[in-house]
């Protein structure tokens, strides 16, 4: 399934492509917008490598990763990153994960992903679970999975080694039947 392409009122989802570096490097370059995540503030080089390795995955038959620009509609700005990858432990089963650039939190850009993201995996994927986990300490990614309909699992404990030290992770997840693409 090439290329992706969905929208709501304010964002949409496409393929990356390997013009989207240097935007991308403003997202997982970022101390701010690393905090929460599994890895400290990428370089350039590597966040060429996630780049060119989410456009090679695109192109991968069956495709089992899809790595998406998240944009604005009114200015098709590249703000933030959406992944869905299929879970190979998990027949119709996927990961997800998010992120979006500093400056634009706090606007719903994050819901608005995820219910792409989930519409995506749930309607043109045929999905039955799809499952993300977060830092305890992330509580808008909390809160902007629950307002998707994601349900809070567990907690998966010393699941990442971040700065030489061990952090839980919250799992969140919603089943096709829980999920709404109005909600």
């Amino acid at each position: 399934m090439h290329p992706i392409a969905r929208s709501s009122a304010y964002l949409g989802l496409r393929e990356i492509t390997l013009t989207d570096v240097d935007a991308m490097l403003a997202i997982y370059g970022s101390s701010a917008a690393t905090e929460h995540m599994s890895f400290e503030p990428r370089t350039r080089e590597q966040v060429e490598q996630i780049v060119t390795r989410g456009v090679t995955a695109a192109a991968a038959t069956p495709r089992t990763e899809y790595a998406l620009a998240v944009v604005e509609q009114e200015t098709a700005e590249l703000i933030g990153f959406g992944r869905l990858a299929l879970d190979p432990h998990q027949q119709r089963g996927a990961t997800i994960g998010f992120a979006l650039r500093p400056d634009t939190w706090g606007r719903g850009y994050g819901a608005q992903t995820v219910q792409l993201l989930l519409g995506f995996g749930f309607n043109e994927l045929n999905l039955h679970r799809i499952w993300g986990a977060r830092s305890p300490l992330n509580l808008a990614s909390a809160k902007t999975m629950l307002a998707a309909g994601m349900v809070e699992e567990g907690t998966i404990r010393e699941h990442v080694l971040k700065a030489g030290e061990w952090r839980d992770s919250v799992v969140h997840a919603i089943l096709d039947r829980e999920f709404s693409s109005g909600s």
